[in-house]
C-alpha cells in the first residue's frame, strides 16, 4: 500500500473512533490535536500531531507549541516529547496518531508528576482600603430619578414606544 493510502485509512479510522469526542480536533487531514485530561484540569495538555508526506514510513511530527501549553514548564514539555518519540521508534511504519495519543492518556500522571500546579483564578487591579464588607450594612444604589417636568419633555420626545421619531438628530441643511 502506498503512503498516500495509509493515511486516508488511518484518517477514516481516527474521525470514527474520535467522533463526539471534544478532546479530539481535526485541523486537516494530515494534522490533529488531543487534549489529554479535562478542560479544567491544570495538569491538562495538548499535543498536537502533522503526518509529513511520508508518513507511516517516516515520523510524524508532535508539537506541544500550543497556547494551552503555556503554563508547563519546557522541561516538562521536552521530557513528554521525547518519551513521545521514543513510542514513535517502536511502531514506526504502522499507522501510529491513535497509539501516541492513548499513550500519552494512560502516562499523563507519569509526565505531569513535576509539573507545579498553579492556579490562578482572577488578579484584581484596584485595591480597596477601608473596612470590610459586611453584609446587611451595606448602602443601596440610589437610582437617578427624573423630575415630573424631565419625564414630561421625555415623552414629548418620544413616541409611544418610548423611541425618539425620524430624524430627530438630523441638521436642518436648506432653510
Amino acid at each position: 500500500m502506498a503512503a498516500n493510502e495509509d493515511q486516508e485509512m488511518e484518517l477514516e479510522a481516527l474521525r470514527s473512533i474520535y467522533e463526539g469526542d471534544t478532546c479530539f480536533k481535526e485541523l486537516s487531514p494530515v494534522s490533529f490535536q488531543y487534549r489529554i485530561g479535562e478542560s479544567g484540569d491544570p495538569k491538562a495538555f495538548l499535543i498536537e500531531v502533522s503526518w509529513p508526506e511520508a508518513y507511516p514510513q517516516t515520523a510524524p511530527v508532535i508539537s506541544m507549541d500550543a497556547f494551552f501549553n503555556n503554563t508547563i514548564s519546557s522541561a516538562i514539555k521536552k521530557s513528554i516529547l521525547e518519551k513521545l518519540r521514543i513510542e514513535v521508534e517502536a511502531n514506526l511504519g504502522t499507522a501510529m496518531t491513535y497509539t501516541l495519543f492513548e499513550y500519552a492518556k494512560d502516562n499523563k500522571e507519569i509526565f505531569m508528576e513535576n509539573q507545579p500546579v498553579n492556579i490562578v483564578t482572577s488578579v484584581s487591579k484596584s485595591i480597596v482600603v477601608g473596612t470590610p464588607d459586611v453584609p446587611g450594612s451595606r448602602k443601596k444604589d440610589k437610582k437617578d430619578q427624573l423630575s415630573k417636568t424631565q419625564k414630561r419633555k421625555l415623552a414629548d420626545k418620544t413616541d409611544n414606544k418610548g423611541e425618539l421619531p425620524r430624524g430627530w438628530n438630523w441638521v436642518d441643511v436648506v432653510k
